[in-house]
């Protein structure tokens, strides 16, 4: 697919410039882009983060005056969007954190364990690493595993009551 976009490629540009246009506002690492609705009349902008390829954040824009034309962006609009599409990231980031690593405590043999699991989503080759640690923090094992292991506080003691061997 070819683009007829002048615009250079912002993952390749090192410092993009600085740009305060009524359609257009890059600054501190964040590119806002008023468009066109496709679906209906109004107006929409697309928040980017300077090396990314999408947009971390698409939403509705206000028309202006004329009821025609998109309002202009402008320094506090562009702070607000920066805000609300860093919060985005934020989440997503906590998310995706949350969905690839997980930790159960358990207690064995009278001594508090934290098992953890932790998923590596390799394209060609999935895999967890699932490790165990003592109260104080010091490694007690670690195995491979398959990313679809299910970490809970019965695997968790299952692995730690059989000596931390590769779990069935």
């Amino acid at each position: 697919m070819t683009t007829s976009d002048p615009a250079p490629d912002l993952a390749e540009t090192e410092s993009p410039e600085t740009i305060h246009e009524p359609r257009l506002w890059r600054d501190n690492g964040w590119t806002a882009r008023v468009l066109k609705n496709e679906d209906d009349d109004g107006w929409a902008v697309a928040m980017i983060k300077d090396g990314e390829p999408e947009p971390a954040l698409v939403g509705p824009w206000t028309m202006g005056r004329d009821k025609k034309n998109p309002k202009p962006l402008d320094t506090a609009a562009f702070n607000t969007l920066v805000k609300t599409a860093s919060e985005v990231l934020r989440r997503h980031e906590q998310q995706l954190h949350a969905l690839l690593h997980k930790s159960v405590a358990i207690t064995v043999g009278g001594e508090r364990i934290t098992v953890t699991l932790d998923i590596v989503p390799d394209e060609f080759e999935p895999h967890a690493l699932l490790a165990a640690q003592d109260a104080a923090g010091d490694p007690l094992a670690q195995v491979r595993v398959g990313a679809g292991f299910k970490l809970n506080a019965a695997s968790a003691s299952a692995w730690a009551e059989g000596g931390y061997g590769r779990p069935g």
